[in-house]
C-alpha cells in the first residue's frame, strides 16, 4: 500500500500560480500510476490528469491541458501538480490518487490523499 499526502493549496489571484505536491511513503510511486482530481463544492469530483509509473507520459483534461503541468520525482517518491493561469473556476479542493491502470474515473483509484484547498479570487 501507499500513503499520500498533499501540500502546496492557498489563496492567489486569478492569473496566478501555485505548485501542488503529492508525497508517497510506504511504496515507491513507480509501483502506481498518480492521478490529480479536484471537486468544488456541490460539484462531482473531476479528472484534471494523470502521469504514468516510470516514463512520465501524461494526460490532461480540457480544462487542465496548457495551464497544468504533471511531473514526478521517482527519487523522492513525489509528484508535482503545477498550475499556471489560475482562474476562480479552478477554485477546489485538489487531491492526488494511486491506482493501476489509466483511467478518468475516480473509482478506479485505491488510495487517496487528504487533499488541499486551492482558492482562487478575482
Amino acid at each position: 500500500q501507499v500513503q499520500l499526502v498533499e501540500s502546496g493549496g492557498g489563496l492567489v489571484q486569478a492569473g496566478g500560480s501555485l505548485t501542488l505536491s503529492c508525497a508517497a511513503s510506504g511504496r515507491t510511486f513507480t509501483n502506481y500510476r498518480i492521478a490529480w482530481f479536484r471537486q468544488a463544492p456541490g460539484k462531482e469530483r473531476e479528472f484534471v490528469g494523470d502521469i504514468n509509473r516510470v516514463y512520465g507520459l501524461t494526460d490532461y483534461s480540457d480544462s487542465a491541458k496548457g495551464r497544468f503541468t504533471i511531473s514526478r520525482d521517482n527519487a523522492k517518491n513525489t509528484v508535482y501538480l503545477q498550475m499556471a493561469d489560475l482562474k476562480p473556476e479552478d477554485t477546489a479542493v485538489y487531491y492526488c490518487a494511486a491506482g493501476d491502470i489509466p483511467s478518468r474515473d475516480s473509482h478506479d483509484y485505491d488510495y487517496w490523499g487528504q487533499g488541499t484547498q486551492v482558492t482562487v479570487s478575482s
